[in-house]
């Protein structure tokens, strides 16, 4: 068919129509359903946001242990984080003291105890004249657990933290939940308005949690108990992963300074754990890598139990790993244990990022890990090496300070209480004593006398001291008007308070408050940074990312580098 237009100047041929539409049909039927295979493989993002976020914070890791491991480190854990994702090398802990119920507080509130209220893991209220525990709350009852692990709750902490603000953007459609199995592990980062938090109970095994979140736990987590994993791990032992010999990274196997379990003549390999069922001490389990093994099997629990990122909003999972903490305590940092634990998170850790490249999709989740507070070598292990350090007795350090204002002043007791490097006294009776002002230079100038320490000051003289500026800055971050105590004591690089472990931590030395931030998975491009950043940082960077408001006591300030 021809069509002939202004007398035959133009002329356009529409022969075989139907062929023609047939044509651009089965062309437009090819693209289309090429465009849905591409768009089913593409990933697929929630409203421009990850499906799911998991906060992993590693109990006492310090930033060293990214690379000090690294050569016996597989390409699925560390590597793959450090390759992959972006890594903040000189993230840094601003405020005192380092310890892990303020550390994990700081991390999720972007806050300082100063506002935050968790100054450290115990302190002394001077209003009911008793120890607080960071968590402590008579108002709930326990849920699955023992009465003593069970009455719990987020109260004692002063602010929102990222996962409340996650919940209260979208009117509470997020699922968050925090896991570990220290109690405050799980809870203060969990924040005040998370579905649950769950924590390990030492009399059972199994994961428990409060009247705080619910009446009872949901059948998934009783399934989860009743498969007595604590048990099966227990019965495993522990011996290392790699042949002994092999561990050329740390000191040899049976060192005197290294602390021992009840049931073991010495601290060596193997250890044989499942004594401890012989007690019924499931405790033991946090002693081994095995407690990082079934706090990774019950994440994923909750993540397939709660459909975790398939609900058309941002997850939140917060967990804690509280093994390394545990062994870097009782055998040091330089020990084949700690080394053997590492080794093995790395290999659990990659898959766990392999479960979660399955289960939520590549690109589709985002994770950042970082630390609550690093650890000191042990002092022995220093004094081989004729590295100064040192341990004193707390309990002799008090008895003598309260002998000697008993007999100066004639107050019986001067100080209540001793705790994070801080003394709270009995102001009541220093006042009535008529010598305020002589009690308080008398026990300044005492806590000054040891060669131990570095200064010591009357904490609400703080502003007058001549303390460098660094740590002048941290005392004042850890300093809460209502709950801190009287007198601010600084150690010597090196010198700890003696207690029943081999290492420990809380100073505001590099090899405490250094600690690791990587940051992998939605839309992170791989990167270092080498600028100082601060634990503070992580949750308004979080809260930047994810386009919601930052925690309510945030002093924290968004890490540009990692969010263009």
């Amino acid at each position: 068919m021809l069509i002939y237009i202004s007398k035959g100047a133009y002329r356009v041929s529409l022969q075989k129509p139907i062929d023609m539409l047939r044509s651009f049909f089965l062309l437009f039927t090819f693209y289309f359903f090429i465009g849905a295979v591409i768009a089913q493989k593409a990933p697929q993002s929630t409203l421009g946001k990850p499906k799911l976020v998991v906060g992993i914070v590693v109990d006492q890791m310090r930033w060293d242990y990214l690379y000090h491991f690294q050569n016996r480190y597989g390409n699925t854990g560390f590597k793959r984080l450090l390759k992959e994702g972006f890594s903040c090398e000189n993230t840094m802990i601003p405020y005192l003291p380092t310890y892990t119920a303020p550390g994990h507080t700081c991390v999720y509130t972007g806050s300082i105890p100063a506002i935050h209220g968790v100054i450290g893991n115990n302190w002394f209220d001077t209003e009911k004249n008793a120890i607080m525990y960071c968590t402590d709350d008579k108002s709930v009852l326990p849920v699955g657990g023992s009465w003593r692990s069970g009455r719990m709750s987020p109260k004692n902490m002063l602010t929102t933290t990222i996962c409340d603000e996650l919940r209260l953007s979208n009117n509470f459609q997020s699922r968050v939940f925090g896991i570990s199995l220290k109690d405050r592990g799980g809870i203060l980062p969990a924040g005040h308005s998370a579905n649950a938090a769950y924590w390990y109970d030492d009399s059972t095994g199994n994961w428990m949690t409060s009247s705080f979140y619910m009446k009872n736990l949901p059948g998934y987590v009783d399934d989860f108990n009743a498969k007595k994993l604590s048990d099966k791990f227990l019965k495993q032992n522990w011996n290392t992963l790699y042949p002994i010999s092999s561990y050329t990274l740390s000191t040899a196997d049976d060192k005197a300074y290294e602390m021992r379990a009840e049931t073991e003549a010495n601290p060596v390999f193997p250890h044989m754990t499942e004594k401890a069922l012989l007690k019924n001490n499931y405790k033991e389990l946090r002693y081994s890598p095995y407690g990082n093994t079934i706090t990774f099997d019950f994440a994923k629990t909750i993540v397939d139990a709660e459909k975790m990122g398939s609900n058309g909003v941002t997850d939140f999972l917060a967990m804690s790993l509280s093994t390394p903490d545990y062994v870097g305590h009782r055998f040091g940092p330089n020990s084949i244990e700690i080394e053997d634990t590492y080794l093995r998170l790395d290999k659990e850790l990659g898959e766990f990022l392999n479960y979660l490249d399955t289960k939520i999709g590549k690109g589709q989740y985002l994770v950042f890990l970082s630390s609550d507070h690093g650890v000191g070598h042990v002092t022995d292990f220093l004094a081989e090496h004729k590295i100064p350090g040192g341990m004193f007795s707390k309990r002799e350090f008090e008895k003598i300070l309260i002998q000697r204002a008993d007999s100066l002043f004639n107050i019986k007791k001067v100080v209540k209480y001793m705790n994070n490097f801080q003394l709270y006294l009995d102001n009541a009776a220093i006042k009535a004593s008529g010598k305020e002002k002589e009690v308080y230079d008398f026990v300044v100038n005492y806590c000054r006398e040891p060669e131990f320490v570095q200064d010591a000051f009357y904490l609400k003289d703080m502003y007058k001291t001549n303390m460098p500026e660094p740590i002048a800055e941290m005392t004042k971050s850890g300093y809460n008007l209502k709950r801190s105590g009287d007198i601010q004591m600084f150690l010597k690089p090196g010198w700890f308070e003696m207690w029943d472990h081999a290492a420990t931590h809380g100073l505001s030395a590099p090899y405490d408050r250094h600690i690791p931030l990587l940051f992998f998975g939605w839309n992170i491009k791989p990167g270092k940074l080498y600028r100082e950043t601060y634990m503070t940082d992580i949750a308004p960077t979080l809260a930047a990312m994810l386009q919601i408001q930052m925690p309510n006591g945030s002093v924290g300030k968004v890490i540009t580098e990692l969010v263009k």
